[in-house]
């Protein structure tokens, strides 16, 4: 019962999404510890910024007229589409940055979107269960000075849930830059709180992955 894993913070030694990540993991690989972990780590190995064009048009591109690059992000594409069909839970290690989604993640959806096993009519992905790990640096809740500057969280629901039919469970850890940023002393109570929530929802979110295939 493999497991795909996604990790998309260009701070890996410092990362809050990984370790939250690593949390997840912990509890599936505690319940099925014979089962491989399928990793891409897109801080690491960024997807080209110009697949997605290159795939896109060796769509309207007759074969034997493709370019090199064309040929290459349309390889790239069934492989990322290969990783997240061929596991059976997936979990999803992100952070926000600049109020949205990752340039490195937007590249890589948009890239395996192509594959036309995992877009709308596809049922590839359906049904399976995945965990979104998500950190935030400040705090965009209800009430908060900048409640609704979070455009990340949303539209990863959306492209997860509905695009994919992914059974999502999100384990959110906002105020990560408590202790970072001096501006931010002042809530550092109130992130250690959030933290601790995090940290046991993504113990129950590792354990219900686990238990759900179990089942199965």
């Amino acid at each position: 019962m493999p497991l795909f894993r996604l990790d998309a913070s260009i701070l890996p030694q410092t990362s809050a999404s990984r370790a939250l990540g690593d949390i997840v993991e912990g509890e599936w690989s505690a319940a099925h510890p014979n089962d491989v972990v399928v990793t891409r780590d897109l801080a690491a190995d960024p997807i080209p910024a110009t697949a997605w064009q290159n795939a896109v048009t060796a769509g309207f591109t007759p074969e034997e007229d493709r370019t090199d690059a064309q040929r290459d992000a349309k390889t790239l594409a069934t492989n990322l589409a290969d990783e997240l069909i061929g596991a059976d839970a997936l979990l999803f290690a992100i952070p926000l940055y600049n109020y949205g989604v990752s340039q490195h993640v937007k590249t890589w959806f948009d890239l395996a979107y192509t594959d036309p096993r995992i877009d709308p009519s596809g049922t590839a992905l359906r049904g399976k269960p995945a965990t979104l790990a998500m950190v935030l640096g400040g705090n965009y809740g209800p009430g908060s000075p900048k409640e609704g500057w979070d455009h990340a969280t949303a539209w990863l629901r959306r492209v997860f849930e509905d695009v994919w039919g992914l059974e999502l469970t999100v384990v959110e850890r906002p105020f990560t830059l408590v202790g970072v940023n001096p501006a931010l002393d002042a809530f550092a109570d109130r992130a250690a709180e959030l933290r601790s929530t995090a940290e046991e929802d993504a113990r129950q979110a590792g354990r219900r992955m686990a238990e759900t295939l179990t089942r199965a």
